[in-house]
């Protein structure tokens, strides 16, 4: 039997209301609510949210995201200011703990803004945007009326225009497109390394697995270069469904299978392989919601599956590529002497390293509280193969 839906309630008109929650993070329905309309100052909005009372918005859905940015503006401020008068200049580590719980105190008073839904993902307000399709695709069907938090919804839209676009890579060959709760390959610079990486032996391997592969950009770069058959694996069951359609309109469905794994594909029915790559989660810490498991590796989780189980699915003389940023060394979080321990103790040993800097705008943002991390880190394709 499936669970019962969370509900939440608020008094409107008098009379007491409920309807379905709606948190793709896992977050539970605020405690408090109430009604609130085009009326209601950002001041006032803000403080409320602070308080930790929600905001059930009845008024115009414009209105209500220029609410959103008023309050996000607030939130921002209040978290600079906070920075700027402390006068010792935060350690690494520290740094990142401040910037985690901002972060977390940010998404707690911006996801207080609340909007209401009709059965089939039709939102009951003035110049409100059909979302219909973006909800269908995040939720599934919708059979009754459900509350859910602006800032969600509007992740949800973003989601699905980039869906929509995709981003044009040259070295697919095209376009990949994420899904809503897939990490995106806006870092390019680990689809480059493995674009670029020389293969085993200077030989295009018949075979290689892709181990967690999540929009299956990685897989598609393999199948460009040639590999004549790549099998990606994802336990995510998003990712699962965005990785095989990415591969199907890059018309590699032929080359390319990807299967529901925990990791490494069944060894009696795939094999060993001559190159293993894997891009696992960089910074092991623990995830704050689902959505963040792409990003967040607890306890190095998947790291160190990876390697423990490498060298078992190697064939003779093959590689396994691992894709890692050292930021985590930066944040004080892993040490590069536990992973290098961690690799001998899996029974692999390091052929060589291919370093690139980061790419992406937030590495030169100087106002970006963990800006000093990001402008020292560095993305490494780790080449590792059986003792």
């Amino acid at each position: 039997m499936l669970p019962s839906p969370t509900k939440i309630s608020w008094k409107e008109a008098r009379a007491e209301h409920s309807a379905r929650w709606r948190s793709e993070s896992g977050t539970p329905p605020p405690k408090r609510v109430i009604v609130a309309d085009d009326t209601l100052k950002a001041d006032d909005a803000y403080h409320q949210a602070c308080e930790g009372t929600a905001l059930l918005w009845r008024g115009d859905f414009q209105n209500a995201k220029m609410l959103l940015q008023a309050i996000a503006r607030r939130v921002d401020n209040r978290a600079r200011a906070a920075r700027e008068s402390n006068k010792t200049p935060a350690s690494f580590p520290q740094a990142f703990h401040l910037h985690r719980q901002a972060q977390a105190q940010r998404a707690r008073t911006l996801g207080m803004l609340l909007i209401p839904f009709e059965a089939g993902h039709s939102i009951p307000l003035g110049r409100a945007p059909d979302v219909q399709l973006a909800c269908y695709q995040v939720y599934g069907a919708a059979d009754e009326a459900y509350v859910t938090s602006l800032r969600e919804v509007l992740g949800i839209i973003g989601a699905h225009e980039w869906r929509k676009s995709g981003i044009e890579l040259h070295s697919v060959g095209g376009r990949i497109h994420p899904h809503y709760g897939v990490f995106a390959p806006v870092r390019s610079e680990y689809v480059q390394l493995v674009a670029e990486a020389p293969f085993p032996a200077s030989v295009t391997p018949a075979l290689a697995f892709d181990i967690g592969a999540g929009t299956g950009v990685l897989a598609a770069v393999l199948a460009r270069r040639g590999v004549a058959r790549v099998m990606a694996t994802e336990s995510d069951a998003r990712a699962l469904t965005c990785a095989r359609e990415n591969i199907t309109q890059l018309g590699l469905h032929e080359r390319v299978a990807v299967t529901e794994a925990n990791l490494f594909p069944d060894l009696a029915t795939a094999g060993k392989a001559p190159l293993i790559v894997c891009n696992p989660p960089w910074i092991p810490s623990k995830p704050s919601s689902p959505l963040e498991h792409a990003i967040y590796d607890f306890e190095s989780r998947m790291l160190r599956g990876f390697l423990d189980g490498l060298a078992a699915h190697l064939a003779p003389g093959g590689e396994g590529w691992l894709l890692l940023s050292d930021i985590a060394e930066h944040l004080g979080l892993r040490t590069r002497v536990e992973l290098l321990a961690w690799i001998e103790k899996a029974g692999l040993k390091v052929l060589g390293k291919i370093d690139i800097k980061p790419k992406h705008p937030r590495a030169a943002d100087k106002a970006d509280p963990l800006y000093k991390v990001r402008a020292a880190e560095v993305t490494s394709l780790w080449r590792l193969a059986s003792v």
